[in-house]
């Protein structure tokens, strides 16, 4: 379970901003899309939509595990969400989903992805207090559910990774931020108003984000052919649509934009 414990590491546990299930798969795998090491143009979204049209990846015990299989070479990597409502997922075992582990599996990782499925599929058979995620108020919660998990297993853990895992544990204890986890994210709500012979309005409470939006030649034809648009660093993802009267629309979104330290510039 190497990968869970570098995604808690990284900080790359999210809480999942809406409880549909195709919008937590788009939202996971449009960070992903995000990473740096991601080549442009992989479309992780694609992949894993096609994916779970084909087998759903409900484990049970509210867990699920989509994939996406690409075909460079890199590290195996994965994003965890949580939705503290529970999804409805269509699991085997019928109960809603509280964890997502997305994966992203590149050609060179796949007896590697293998292991730590069946690390996890075992994990979740044998942990006593597995079905205790429902009961997780917020993302420390989740964290250290997960680091008690991963704890359950340590008897078969690499040293490195029992390692790692104690220096987790005790981090929360030290110093707690408020939702560490988001530091090297930005995740930013948009509204775009457009209609027949009216300029797009960009709603949105970063101001950095509304400037490069509104530079945008066609930026509401892209919205509605494609539902994604990446520029300057920004993944702009389209959520819905509601139709207005006089032919206007107003286009739900949420912009979304990985950044290193020092970077951030906040919203006003």
């Amino acid at each position: 379970m190497d990968t869970l414990l570098d995604a808690l590491q990284e900080g790359r546990l999210f809480e999942l901003p809406e409880n549909d299930k195709t919008h937590a798969l788009q939202f996971l795998a449009h960070i992903i899309e995000a990473f740096p090491e991601t080549p442009a143009g992989t479309d992780v979204v694609g992949l894993v939509l096609k994916r779970e049209e084909i087998a759903n990846t409900g484990l049970g015990q509210g867990w699920s595990c989509p994939h996406a299989r690409v075909r460079y070479e890199e590290d195996l990597k994965c994003v965890i969400g949580w939705s503290p409502a529970g999804i409805d997922y269509g699991a085997p075992d019928k109960k809603p989903v509280s964890i997502i582990v997305m994966h992203v599996v590149p050609d060179n990782q796949r007896s590697h992805y293998l292991k730590e499925i069946s690390s996890l599929a075992k994990a979740l058979t044998t942990y006593r207090d597995v079905e205790k995620v429902c009961q997780a108020k917020n993302l420390d919660d989740v964290r250290l559910y997960l680091l008690d998990m991963i704890e359950s297993t340590k008897s078969s853990a690499t040293p490195d990774a029992r390692a790692r895992m104690i220096s987790l544990q005790t981090k929360p204890v030290v110093a707690v931020q408020p939702l560490p986890e988001l530091n090297n994210l930005i995740i930013e709500p948009v509204t775009i108003i457009a209609g027949p012979d009216l300029k797009p309005v960009i709603l949105s409470q970063n101001p950095f984000l509304t400037e490069t939006l509104e530079e945008i030649p066609n930026l509401v034809e892209k919205l509605e052919i494609e539902g994604v648009h990446q520029n300057g660093g920004w993944r702009l993802m389209r959520r819905s649509v509601v139709a207005y009267q006089k032919g206007r629309v107003a286009y739900e979104c949420l912009a979304v934009k990985i950044i290193r330290p020092n970077s951030f510039k906040p919203s006003s």
